[in-house]
This record gives C-alpha cells, structure tokens and sequence, in this order.
C-alpha cells in the first residue's frame, strides 16, 4: 500500500474501506516507519507538532457495581486496590492545582461507578467552578452513566468535555461487560453532546477482540463525532478477568494508533492507559500519529513520571499545547 498517497487522499476527504484500515494493522513491520510518516502528515496538517497534556485524578476508586473484565475497580475484581467514596472540594481542588503545575491543559476528573448519585455530582460541580475560576484550564468529566439534567449542571459549571468510552466495538461488547449495553455508552456520548458538553470516547486495544473489532471501533468513533479519542492499551491487571493477557506489542500499538488518526484526521487522539506498558521503548513514535497523552498516574496503575514525558516531547521538537481547542492548520 501506498501510505503517502493515502493520507493525502484523507486530507482532500476521502475515508478509509475497511480492507484499506486491513492493511494499515496488518503493515509489515520493515514499512511501518513510512506508516508513520505517512499518520505524522496527516496529524501535521491540523495539530503541527503541538501535544495536548492531560491529567486524570481517580477521585473515586472501586466500589463499582459494573462487571468490566478489564476493570480493577468492578464488582467482579479481586485486584488489591485502594477503595474510597467521593473525595471532598478541596481534594479536587489540590489536583487542579498539581495540573496547572505541569502545566496540563486538561483536567479530568473521574469517579467508578455506573454513574453519579446527586450529592456526589453535587461536589463535583462545585469544584468545577472554582478551578474554572482560578486556572486556565479545560475540564473534562468521567462519572459514568447520566441523566440529562446532571449533564445540564455539568455545563452550567464550566465542564468543557466528558469522557465515556465506548471501550470496544458492539460485536465484542458483551465479551467485557453485560451490566450495561454498548448502546448505554453511545447514549450517553449522544447526550452530553446534546448538553453542549465536547464528546470524549475512546477505545482499550488488547481485549481479546479481532483486528475488524478495531476497524469498527474507529469506525464507531467517526460516526460518534468524539472530538477526543483515548486509545487504551490493555494493562492487564491480577484479580480481573482479563488477567495475564498479554496479546500486544509495541509495533502493533504504533499501528492501531496510525489507523485512528486515517480514519478521524481531525480529531484529539490521546496516548492513554497502558502506553507505558505495552509501547515500552517506543512512546515516542506514538506521538507522530497521535497528538495527546495522559502525564501522571492512571486510575490504580502508575504512569511514567512527568518529567519523562516534558523530556521526551522536548526530545522530540514537540511543544506543550496549553488550552486550544481546535486544530490549527498548517
């Protein structure tokens, strides 16, 4: 295939047949650099070498109902994790500050849960409007499941974006979770972006699901509109179903990665969960196709140091993007 002449052809609009995003995941290894080069133009054209930081605080961990395999968190998992209910104002508020320091230009808050009771999106509101008033700073919610007048509050608080992953594709969904359906999270994608709230949803590669599984996930996710698009990779955890699967390697990743950014050229797509893990010594290259990582810990793993990402986007001539929120091209 001819990966050059096709990102151009995606900057003038055309999308991708599915026996077409075959072949990028399929690349051979000896022709990925020249995959990667042929993603970098594309993200190049809207992004520049511009990287978007992000920073997760769990200010809710375990304690959930749900039977997400992948999920240390779930009703079903046995991993050793720190369990706490909804953390106060002030916590919340500690990490904003911590964000601003590093100089994150998204905050993302996020608490287990199948969604939010009243008194716990209560305490996230008000946080919300206080760190809105202090930093200039995206934030960006992850509560679970919503009712429309929770999304409403959460607009009315300054929440710029909010993140329900659609985590794998309709056919593989029940595969990972049966307490809630793979149309539940599309609905609730539909809905904050009925709110007026910019749609984060992305995806966890490594579950076990087929190649197509993940062709239809990009697929989903261009049809969703999300504006944002965290690519997971599978950081199997003891004690969770998917326990000790281990089917990635940094070279596929790398590839996964370069079929998001053909299939949704213009949107944020973010290095998340597991990068650490599973690009190992190739985080780098990630960064050519994709535009946004995560710097700080996850949710009950660690990520690398802060200041090993900073030195490694300035490795790479890549400078910080602070608070756009649309491309710019170039």
């Amino acid at each position: 295939m001819n990966y050059r002449e096709l990102a151009q052809n995606v900057l003038e609009g055309y999308e991708l047949t599915d026996s077409q995003a075959m072949e990028i995941l399929n690349c051979p290894d000896e022709e990925l650099l020249d995959l990667l080069y042929s993603a970098y133009k594309i993200r190049h054209h809207y992004y520049g070498n511009q990287v978007k930081l992000n920073m997760i605080i769990n200010t809710k961990s375990g304690l959930c109902p749900e039977n997400c395999g992948y999920c240390s968190q779930s009703s079903i998992s046995t991993a050793p994790i720190e369990k706490y209910r909804m953390m106060d104002k002030e916590s919340i508020l500690k990490g904003a500050t911590q964000a601003h320091q590093l100089n994150v230009g998204t905050y993302c808050i996020v608490a287990s849960g199948r969604g939010p009771s009243n008194k716990e999106l209560d305490e996230v509101v008000s946080a919300v409007k206080e760190i809105k008033e202090s930093y200039n700073m995206k934030v960006c919610a992850c509560l679970g499941l919503l009712k429309p007048e929770q999304a409403e509050k959460l607009k009315e608080a300054g929440v710029d974006r909010y993140n329900h992953n659609i985590n794998t594709s309709e056919n593989h969904h029940e595969s990972i979770t049966t307490s809630h359906t793979y149309q539940d999270r599309v609905n609730t994608v539909q809905l904050i972006k009925e709110a007026g709230i910019s749609p984060c949803s992305g995806v966890i590669i490594g579950m076990k699901e087929t190649k197509q599984d993940v062709i239809m996930m990009a697929k989903s996710l261009k049809a969703l509109d999300a504006d944002s698009i965290p690519v997971n990779f599978l950081h199997a955890i003891d004690g969770t179903p998917l326990a000790g699967t281990n089917e990635l390697n940094p070279r596929y990743c790398l590839k996964v990665l370069c079929l998001m950014r053909f299939i949704n050229p213009t949107k944020e797509i973010r290095i998340s969960g597991g990068r650490e893990v599973n690009l190992r010594s190739l985080q780098p290259f990630g960064l050519y196709p994709a535009n946004s990582i995560f710097v700080g810990d996850y949710l009950t793993t660690a990520g690398q140091e802060s200041t090993a990402d900073h030195q490694m986007l300035k490795d790479l001539g890549f400078e910080i993007d602070f608070v756009s929120e649309n491309p710019v091209l170039t």
